[in-house]
């Protein structure tokens, strides 16, 4: 705990047999409460590590939910469990948890309620070795949702990300896709009922292990963040609103 909140580890698991260990080594107990593994279904041995390494709350999908679709149930079992800060770690060892500190102190210091990762603040994403067609539309796309969103992030994409649970259970996150745009729709909704997000400059790392989408899918996942932000600027200016934009 930090000043009495609860800070319970989220970790959406596919495939992580090879990284899930080594990753979770890393996350500082000394503040945490609890970690939630949630198995998407995996044809690995990422159960079997998860349960060797004493990931004190394991859940398994019994078919392929989708990224999105592994989220909601991190994040429903972390309410659950009346957790104060919830932090989302991808268990592929892109992500360094050694900024779980500072991103937890932000929160529970309530001098914001949501804290992301930035790979773009600095270096991170490029000297880390993102592919560079990946960070052009990262680029392009943050650019377009900032000005139809009236926001100044430096990137809505990345992975790792801090939540107060008062903002998690503010929004109907369970209204939004299963697929990876979920992660583009949450932020979205964030903004959407004004909180303030904090980011802070975090190193990545690209490499065979890691997790990532092929350019069909980053295409697709695309087009999904200009239609979200379409559907942003129709709920917040003309009050059309939508299923995952309710005022």
């Amino acid at each position: 705990m930090i000043y009495n909140k609860k800070i319970v580890i989220v970790l959406p698991a596919f495939n992580a047999e090879k990284t899930l260990e080594k990753t979770f080594k890393e996350i500082p107990f000394e503040i945490i409460d609890d970690v939630i593994l949630v198995d998407d279904f995996s044809s690995d041995k990422t159960l079997d590590i998860a349960n060797k390494i004493g990931i004190n709350h394991v859940i398994q999908h019994q078919n392929n939910l989708g990224y999105g679709g592994n989220q909601k149930t991190c994040y429903n079992k972390a309410l659950d469990l009346n957790a104060d800060i919830i932090v989302m770690l991808h268990p592929d060892y892109q992500y360094t948890p050694k900024l779980i500190h500072s991103m937890c102190y932000l929160i529970a210091n309530e001098v914001y309620p949501v804290v992301l990762g930035s790979r773009i603040l600095g270096r991170g994403a490029l000297d880390g070795g993102m592919p560079m067609y990946k960070y052009i539309s990262n680029r392009f796309l943050t650019l377009f949702q900032n000005i139809l969103m009236r926001q100044k992030l430096s990137e809505y994409h990345t992975g790792y990300r801090a939540f107060s649970s008062e903002v998690l259970k503010e929004i109907n996150f369970n209204a939004n896709s299963n697929d990876f745009i979920f992660d583009n729709q949450l932020l979205a909704q964030i903004c959407f009922k004004g909180h303030h997000i904090a980011e802070i400059t975090c190193p990545t790392k690209y490499f065979k292990d890691a997790s990532s989408i092929n350019l069909k899918r980053s295409c697709i996942y695309g087009l999904g963040v200009v239609k979200t932000s379409i559907q942003y600027f129709l709920a917040k200016k003309l009050n059309i609103t939508s299923k995952i934009f309710v005022k």
